[in-house]
């Protein structure tokens, strides 16, 4: 399996930005795809996870969502109000396993490489 995140940047606070992660290499529906991001020196956060169902941190519900195309093969990351905190590096992965272990990174079998986002206040 392969994951290739895009769609990272610089943005103001408040704005808006989506970001794209491919999947190549297996069946995509097989999977549960999720979100990640990790600050300088923070642990790696859970963001949202989606499979046959969504569920977004309750931490972040409200501005961001998460969608998946099984036809083409990509998950996606929309996230609105952005607040420099929000600065991070951002990295989709997949895992298979049971729906309730979809917030630690330990079940996921997969991640790509990561996608810069930064917010500047």
């Amino acid at each position: 399996v392969q994951l290739q995140a895009s769609g990272g940047g610089l943005v103001q606070a408040g704005e808006s930005l989506r970001l794209s992660c491919s999947f190549s290499g297996s069946t995509f529906r097989n999977y549960r795809m999720g979100w990640f991001r990790q600050a300088p020196g923070k642990e790696r956060e859970f963001i949202a996870v989606v499979w046959n169902q969504q569920y977004v941190s309750d931490k972040l519900k409200g501005r961001f969502t998460i969608s998946r195309d099984n036809a083409k093969n990509t998950v996606n990351l929309q996230m609105n109000s952005l607040k420099p905190e929000d600065t991070a590096v951002y990295f989709c992965a997949a895992g298979t396993g049971p729906w309730s272990l979809r917030t630690s990174p330990s079940n996921y079998n997969y991640w790509g490489q990561g996608t810069l986002v930064t917010v500047s206040s």
